[in-house]
């Protein structure tokens, strides 16, 4: 465990131009890509499903990611380290059903109640709590499962694009065998160039367009609380909060989670009007920007967070055109930059979960049901990955002791 960093904001802002790196620039752009490459999707689809018009899914997209790109500035530069927020993936899969059934103003309503409760979370200190009671083993398997199911991508693409994945991986691993300390950025350099040279890149439609924000004025419906608003806040805290606090704690940083929990929910907050569903910590990215890939010395590797907060902005500002510009790359290339960026935060994890002997069979039960992605009660896998690794572990270690 690192040890604990004073929190100087200004002095953490101060000495950013010494902490950043080409490396940590560039592995927060490959975070910002992976972060739009299936949430991005989910969006299409909830928005056509709930009959959303194209400004308005603009400005949902712009809520989200400036959101996410604003926390994660303040949160990095804060706390001296890579403190990542996304938008709610599984939050926006709920949307994809949710909208059919109620309006967007009955939606931004059930987003201020769960904001207002992820805030409450926060405050009141539950969530530490209860993160504290769980084995760091059981956290590890949880969070190997989690990555695993998105790194895998990497082989799923393997049939459709053979060239393009195969050209990638070999450069990885040359480059990692030459000493590179950032490999998977050679990689998306070869593979957009075999992409281009394919005429796989489309960009002959794209002009730069500014995003225009629209302001919804909430409707609180009981119903769409109910059916949105708590399913929402429930998700927020199993499927992402869990993950993206495991992240930093298996990446041996410090991270109190009430503080981070308690931001995004006031940002989640503020964006709701403009069709925000929520922001929360994050895993998959943060995984890609805690690396040493990212920057070899952990105390500066912060960068790598202000960096994605940068682009995440950036992203939001031109949200139209930046939907343009990912859908015109091949999802391949994502799926395998992304699987090659997340393999030193797998590895880590299942040496975490598998190294305690005692704590072993409770993290590989949690990494197991993680990896199936099942979904019990609408609540995900990562939820129950982590109540079913620790209750085989309290069993394991009731049985020793008595």
């Amino acid at each position: 465990m690192l040890a604990k960093t004073p929190r100087q904001p200004l002095r953490n802002l101060l000495d950013l131009p010494k902490a950043v790196s080409p490396s940590a620039v560039l592995s927060a752009l490959v975070a910002v890509l992976v972060g739009y490459s299936g949430p991005l999707l989910v969006l299409f689809q909830a928005a056509e499903k709930g009959g959303l018009t194209q400004p308005e899914l603009s400005s949902w997209i712009w809520a989200v990611t400036v959101g996410c790109g604003l926390c994660a500035i303040l949160l990095s530069l804060w706390y001296r380290q890579p403190v990542l927020c996304a938008w709610g993936s599984a939050g926006a899969v709920l949307m994809v059903t949710g909208l059919t059934h109620f309006p967007l103003p009955e939606a931004i309503g059930a987003y201020i109640v769960a904001a207002v409760a992820v805030i409450l979370v926060g405050l009141t200190g539950v969530f530490t709590r209860i993160m504290n009671y769980v084995p760091r083993a059981i956290v590890g398997g949880m969070l190997a499962g989690v990555l695993f199911r998105f790194a895998i991508g990497l082989f799923s693409s393997l049939p459709t694009s053979p060239l393009l994945v195969l050209a990638m991986i070999a450069t990885f691993f040359i480059l990692k065998r030459a000493g590179m300390r950032a490999p998977s950025l050679g990689a998306l350099a070869i593979g957009l160039l075999i992409a281009g040279l394919a005429g796989d890149i489309k960009l002959g439609e794209i002009r730069p367009e500014l995003t225009q924000p629209i302001f919804t004025a909430p409707v609180f419906s009981l119903e769409a609380i109910i059916s949105l608003g708590l399913p929402l806040f429930i998700l927020t805290h199993t499927s992402q909060n869990a993950p993206g606090v495991a992240v930093l704690r298996n990446a041996g940083y410090d991270t109190p989670p009430d503080g981070p929990i308690t931001l995004t929910g006031i940002a989640s907050l503020i964006t709701a009007p403009f069709g925000g569903h929520g922001i929360n910590l994050s895993a998959l990215t943060a995984a890609i920007c805690v690396n040493p890939e990212a920057h070899p010395d952990a105390t500066k590797r912060y960068s790598a967070g202000v960096a994605y907060g940068l682009w995440y902005i950036l992203f939001g500002v031109f949200g139209s055109t930046v939907v343009a510009l990912f859908t015109a790359v091949p999802k391949a290339l994502i799926a395998s930059v992304a699987g090659l960026s997340l393999l030193s935060a797998i590895t880590n994890s299942l040496v975490t979960g598998l190294d305690t002997p005692a704590h072993r069979d409770g993290a590989l039960v949690a990494f197991m049901l993680t990896v199936s992605d099942i979904a019990l009660l609408g609540i995900g896998a990562p939820f129950w990955g982590l109540l079913a690794g620790v209750i085989v572990d309290s069993i394991l270690r009731f049985r020793r002791a008595g």
